[in-house]
């Protein structure tokens, strides 16, 4: 941290948030003291404010968040912070920026396979502007590490992973400083720094010793013994420490978009928004929400240098081809490889781009820890998962996202969107790109008919009434595909004499609690959601929590079990969520 903060990274310690300072991540966020340590030395808090360390008021928290602005992204969760350095480094590329990125490492995390993803998209991705370092101390929480002390195996490892691997002894500054100056000459390829330490070196109670993994010597005889034995090992110095002069330069390019307000810092000039224009649908087209999706996002990038879009190798599926096609600078490949997506999509949000990662939505559990702590960090990320439940068909429930709008929802400042016809999700993709914090949107891959016009507005936060009458016998809610299947029993029901009224809820979270309490109210305090998600934490859970403070309660159609390969209008129909489903529902109560 000395030789990184006081003669290699070069930044303005009065401004973090220059968008040209070199940045730093602290993946082994459990390290956070040395971090608050430096900034104290640079001045930027005081020494006093280290002794707040951990205090409910204080924003020095036990691992870093983005409460401070010198901290890009919250840390802590092992295996993270790499992937997030890498959307660092790529923004720098983006905004044409000379700045470097650097990212600490423990040793321990080495195991985590989010850190190997990390390794073969930034060497495909040749940043050179990438130098991580491991502090190999051979101690993990609970025992050895890994690879314990075996210098060998990392440096094979992360060069076999096409990185410059520098094995180092930790303890001498000037053989870091060496590295790092080989890493800034190194081009090509990013740089690992494997610098070889002893934990807790010089406190002889504690040095090279397990079970001191985060745990304070005691105050008194202890502490005081071993303050004194530190003290007794310090060098006089000529001058103080100081930190280089003032950020790298800027080659010149777009807009950096700094972040200001729920976005960012300041920005240099005011940033353009991106708009979807008039969706060229008209109604009774058939188009996918994942085409729209893919459609919307290309025209969304034309304005605004912000707007980026990450795949994981499903672009053709999730139609995020598109963007690729009109804006391939833009456009980051992460293969199978949905850690390190959702990790570089949150990198990049830290500074100042809009990013738009997408896969199918099933396969966004696997980096649900990133998700959790791109909300931990508020990060602008807007998440797309396509291919949402049993209406995808034959390729069978491996494939079938079922419980993602849960996990969403889980996050109580994620914005959570649905919608069922191309311009819903044109007009809903617009709103949300520009609409603070984490956000994600579900789209469908079967063709759905176009039900709203070209002029039709739509709010984060709101719904649509599509059919209503005097004499509604109940509301019945839909989101995405299931709004057509209301739609069609709603026709049915028509045939009978009976009435409901039909909901597109394509706003889960926030939600419109007033305007489904209204429909409660008009009809009878009869509410039905039908949903292709199951049971827990859907549309189902959203709209009861929405109305339980009024006394309402609501009748759920939803997948009840793990359901097998078919086709969509089979899957749909057996599971329980069809037309046929909700008309019986609606007369059994009648």
């Amino acid at each position: 941290m000395a030789a990184l903060f006081f003669s290699e990274m070069r930044y303005d310690p009065r401004d973090p948030q220059n968008p040209d300072n070199d940045r730093f991540v602290l993946s082994k966020g459990h390290a956070a003291p040395i971090l608050y340590a430096a900034w104290a030395e640079v001045g930027f808090i005081t020494r006093d404010d280290l002794l707040m360390l951990r205090r409910l008021d204080s924003d020095l928290e036990g691992h870093p968040t983005p409460r401070l602005p010198f901290v890009d992204v919250a840390t802590g969760s092992l295996g993270q912070g790499i992937c997030a350095a890498i959307g660092i480094a790529l923004n720098a590329r983006r905004i044409a920026s000379e700045y470097r990125t650097y990212a600490l490492l423990g040793d321990g995390e080495s195991a985590e396979g989010s850190v190997w993803e990390a390794a073969e998209v930034a060497a495909s991705n040749r940043l050179d502007s990438l130098c991580g370092i491991t502090d190999v101390n051979g101690l993990g929480q609970s025992g050895p590490s890994i690879w314990d002390h075996d210098m060998e195996a990392y440096a094979s490892r992360w060069s076999g992973f096409g990185w410059h691997a520098i094995v180092v002894d930790g303890h001498d500054v000037t053989a870091l400083l060496n590295a790092f100056e080989e890493a800034r000459r190194t081009k090509g390829r990013p740089t690992m720094v494997l610098a070889r330490t002893v934990k807790g070196k010089g406190i002889s109670i504690a040095e090279g010793k397990p079970g001191w993994h985060g745990k304070a010597f005691k105050k008194g005889g202890e502490l005081d013994a071993v303050i004194k034995e530190l003290e007794s090992q310090l060098v006089p110095e000529d001058e103080a420490a100081r930190p280089p002069e003032g950020p790298r330069s800027r080659r010149g390019g777009p807009d950096d978009g700094r972040r200001g307000g729920p976005l960012g810092p300041p920005t240099i000039g005011p940033p353009r928004k991106g708009t979807v224009g008039t969706p060229s649908y008209t109604i009774g087209d058939s188009v996918a929400t994942r085409e729209a999706y893919g459609a919307g996002l290309a025209k969304l990038g034309q304005d605004d240098d912000r707007i980026v879009a990450l795949d994981g190798d499903v672009k053709n599926s999730t139609f995020s081809e598109k963007f690729k096609e009109q804006h391939p600078d833009r456009f980051y490949e992460n293969y199978i490889a949905e850690q390190v997506m959702i990790g570089s999509a949150m990198g990049l949000a830290s500074r100042g781009a809009i990013p738009f990662p997408s896969t199918f939505a099933a396969f966004l559990t696997r980096a649900y820890d990133f998700i959790r702590m791109a909300a931990i960090s508020n990060l602008n990320i807007k998440m797309a998962g396509s291919h949402a439940g049993v209406s995808i068909g034959e390729d069978g429930p491996s494939q079938m996202a079922l419980e993602d709008l849960a996990m969403m929802r889980a996050q109580p400042n994620m914005t959570v969107l649905y919608p069922c016809d191309g311009v819903s999700t044109e007009r809903l993709l617009e709103l949300m790109a520009y609409h603070p914090g984490p956000a994600y949107m579900r789209t469908s891959r079967p063709k759905t008919p176009v039900i709203y016009g070209p002029d039709e507005r739509f709010a984060i936060g709101g719904l649509k009434v599509l059919r209503q009458g005097a004499n509604d016998v109940a509301t019945v809610i839909g989101g995405g595909i299931t709004v057509f299947e209301a739609l069609k029993a709603y026709d049915e029901l028509q045939t009978r004499g009976i009435g409901i009224r039909v909901v597109d809820l394509y706003s889960l979270q926030p939600i419109d609690s007033r305007s489904l309490l209204g429909c409660a109210r008009a009809t009878n305090g009869r509410l039905i959601t039908v949903e292709d998600h199951y049971a827990a934490g859907g549309i189902g859970d959203a709209v009861a929590s929405a109305v339980a403070g009024s006394g309402f309660t609501v009748e759920r159609l939803c997948v009840q079990e793990i359901p097998r390969s078919g086709t969509p209008e089979e899957l749909v129909d057996r599971y329980g969520i069809s037309a046929r489903h909700i008309v019986a529902a609606v007369t059994a109560g009648a």
